[in-house]
Order: structure tokens, then C-alpha cells, then sequence
């Protein structure tokens, strides 16, 4: 893995574990083509490397991840398609990741943040961390891994009412449904991940990396049942007028007036 490669992430070794951090604090994260792009690279490079046993994933500055750069999907006419296609390969390569990844969600992690840190093995928030999947507030289908990760963690009716709904979730509710494992004070943070770093950095690896591939069997198997799908759906809704809607809502700083088209 060459690490001097990726300019979006923030890349950082310490011995045998790997922490990686969303390098668009100015952006509040959101996710970009170059992001994309690296995101997906990044769980292969880490699996095909013998020198990482675990990966801490966080984000530079006040959030986690803002979910997609609206202005990037309003300005590039190659976005939708991109967006969807790495959609897909970003949750399967994931997936297939063998190597724990612990999620520190330092602020608010929604839509694509959200499920990039959902698919994450144990999640550690700040109590002031909200998170979210907010695509059809932006007119769009929840279809790049929300429809797959959410209804396994809380439940088909909870699932569905948060993706159809849009609202973000406080951390504390969060950890209470079990949507994440840990919701502690901004101050604790670092302390409650690097807990849980050391008790796995610790551990047999090989049986804990093991054990994550074997939970993983049935996560992957309805990804690869679920994405093509859930990826067209979200395709489909970027040419409604509600998304283009909301794109110039966005762009303009007022809430968008949907008509269900």
C-alpha cells in the first residue's frame, strides 16, 4: 500500500495499526469523485496488505462525513453515474475488507458517511455526533448500502422509518438502538477508541479477522443481491425533478419544495 497515493486521506501508521481520516474538513467531509475514488481503493489496498492488522477510520475537523458533494453532483454531468457505480464497489470492497475496522465518528456522519461507517466492525461516537441517512430529503433513493446495513442493525419498521423519513439520529439514541456501539463525550473520545484498538490490537488476530469474514458472509451476500438494484433506484431518482429540486435548493440555502416528480 503506498500511502503517499491518496490526497483525500489522511493517512497514518502506528505499527500494525493503520488510522485513516476524510481530508476535506472545509467540506465537512463530503464525499467527492476523488474521495469516492480513494474510499474504494483503500479496503483493497488494505486487505492485500500484510503490514495492517487493524484500521481506525475518523474524519478531519467538525464532522465525520456530510454524505455526497452536492455541488460536485450539481456541476459534473459524469457524477450520477459515477457516484452509483463507485457506490457499489465502495460497500462490497468494504465487505471483503478481513481487517477490523473501528469507526471514531469525532461529528455528524450522514447519508454516504453514515454508510461508510455502518459497515464499519465497532462504532465509537461523540455524543454530539449525529447520524443519518438523508437521501430522500435530496430527492434521492437510498441506495448506495442504507436499504442493506440498517434494517440488519435496528430492524426492518425502525430502519424504515429513519431512511424513508431522513432525520439524523443523536449518538446516545444511537448506542441505545444499536445502530453503534459507543456514544461518549467529545472528551473521551480518543480514549474510548484507543480502548478498543488495543483489546483488538492485542487479540488473536488471525480468529478476530476470521470471525469478522464469517459475520460478513451474509452482509455480503445480500449486498450483491441488493446493489445493482438499490444503485439503479438511486440513478433513476437523480433525473427526478424533486432531486434536481433540491440541488438548486442547496445551492441557494433554502429548503426545497418537493412535487413528487
Amino acid at each position: 500500500m503506498n500511502d503517499s497515493d491518496y490526497k483525500s486521506l489522511l493517512i497514518k501508521r502506528d505499527a500494525k495499526i493503520l488510522r485513516v481520516s476524510l481530508n476535506r474538513p472545509d467540506a465537512l467531509n463530503a464525499v467527492n469523485a476523488q474521495l469516492h475514488d480513494e474510499l474504494v481503493g483503500l479496503w483493497l489496498d488494505v486487505q492485500d496488505d500484510p503490514d495492517i492488522a487493524l484500521v481506525v477510520l475518523t474524519g478531519e475537523g467538525r464532522a465525520f462525513c456530510a454524505g455526497g458533494d452536492i455541488n460536485w453532483m450539481g456541476e459534473d454531468e459524469d457524477a450520477a453515474p459515477m457516484a452509483t457505480d463507485m457506490a457499489k464497489r465502495l460497500v462490497l470492497n468494504q465487505l471483503y475488507c478481513e481487517k477490523p475496522i473501528i469507526a471514531s465518528l469525532n461529528g455528524d456522519a450522514v447519508g454516504v458517511g453514515a454508510t461508510l461507517a455502518l459497515f464499519c466492525d465497532i462504532i465509537i461516537a461523540s455524543d454530539k455526533a449525529r447520524i443519518g441517512d438523508p437521501h430522500v430529503k435530496a430527492g434521492l433513493s437510498a441506495g448506495d448500502g442504507g436499504a442493506i446495513i440498517w434494517p440488519q442493525l435496528i430492524g426492518y419498521a425502525r430502519a424504515k422509518e429513519y431512511l424513508m423519513t431522513g432525520d439524523l439520529i443523536p449518538a446516545p439514541k444511537a448506542a441505545e438502538m444499536g445502530l453503534i456501539n459507543y456514544a461518549v463525550p467529545p472528551a473521551e473520545l480518543q480514549a474510548k477508541t484507543e480502548e478498543m484498538v488495543n483489546r483488538l490490537a492485542n487479540g488473536a488476530l488471525k480468529a478476530i479477522s476470521y470471525t469478522k469474514a464469517t459475520v460478513n458472509i451474509g452482509l455480503r451476500q445480500m449486498a450483491e443481491a441488493m446493489l445493482d438494484a438499490g444503485t439503479a433506484y438511486e440513478f433513476l431518482t437523480m433525473e427526478t425533478e424533486d432531486h434536481k429540486e433540491a440541488v438548486v435548493a442547496f445551492q441557494e440555502g433554502r429548503k426545497p419544495v418537493f412535487k413528487g416528480r
